[in-house]
């Protein structure tokens, strides 16, 4: 943007000396300090504003295509057809996919039940004792304190 060298800087330096003076060279970077941090600011919170208007377009853009994509689905598979293979006890087309998937976690689910109480068995099995750090602490549901 500003390209400025080093002579540049150096006579700016120099002819800040000799108007404003040695006294007020402080003061006056201050005051010129605060003018470039409102600037920056107004400047950032513009950017900001611009980027929001743009970001709320394209939202608009993409919920056009969603509802033309929406809409197209709907053409080729009307309400009427995927109901009426619902009464009949059939699955629209895509429940496929999911009803797999849940039999699948339901399944998983079920081994590492039997896992778990498997492990559990087994330490008892193994004629050890529980210790008094296994067990989980009771606690009274009063909230009055218990006596050791």
């Amino acid at each position: 943007m500003l390209d400025l060298g080093a002579s540049e800087l150096l006579l700016i330096v120099v002819v800040a000396i000799v108007v404003i003076g040695p006294k007020d060279i402080p003061l006056a970077m201050r005051t010129a300090g605060r003018w470039i941090g409102k600037v920056r600011r107004v400047s950032n919170h513009f950017r900001a504003g611009l980027e929001t208007m743009v970001r709320e377009a394209e939202m608009e853009e993409m919920e056009k295509k969603w509802a033309a994509q929406n809409k197209k689905i709907m053409e080729e598979h009307p309400a009427e057809e995927v109901s009426a293979m619902i009464a009949e006890g059939g699955t629209p087309p895509g429940a496929e996919k999911a009803a797999g998937s849940a039999e699948a976690g339901a399944e998983a689910a079920g081994k590492k039940a039997a896992g778990d109480s498997a492990g559990k068995s087994s330490k008892s099995d193994a004629g050890q004792p529980q210790t008094a750090s296994d067990q989980e602490p009771q606690l009274p549901l009063d909230g009055t304190p218990t006596k050791k």
